[in-house]
């Protein structure tokens, strides 16, 4: 796989694929090597943390998980493609 991804960080994409499918949101962060990226409010996945200074008690704390590149798509390109086609999302 190659280290470069058709998105970086801070665009605003698509979740075309998955649970979270038709989600949008921000890249947080890319990892090309791997080849996934962190949507916010995408993929949210629960985090047990130890007691610390900041979690006296500990805590469960909710935060993004990665999604692989192949699932996100820019959203200036995903509304072209719905305008093209028709779809509700032109409308909205």
């Amino acid at each position: 796989m190659a280290n470069s991804a058709h998105v970086k960080k801070g665009d605003e994409v698509v979740v075309i694929a998955g649970a979270d499918k038709g989600k949008r949101g921000r890249i947080i962060a890319v990892n090309a090597k791997k080849g996934r990226v962190i949507v916010e409010g995408a993929r949210m996945i629960k985090r047990h943390m130890r007691k610390s200074q900041q979690h006296p008690q500990g805590a469960i704390v909710e935060r993004e998980g990665t999604i692989h590149l192949s699932n996100v798509m820019k959203a200036d390109r995903f509304d072209a493609r719905a305008a093209k086609r028709g779809g509700a999302a032109a409308t909205a």
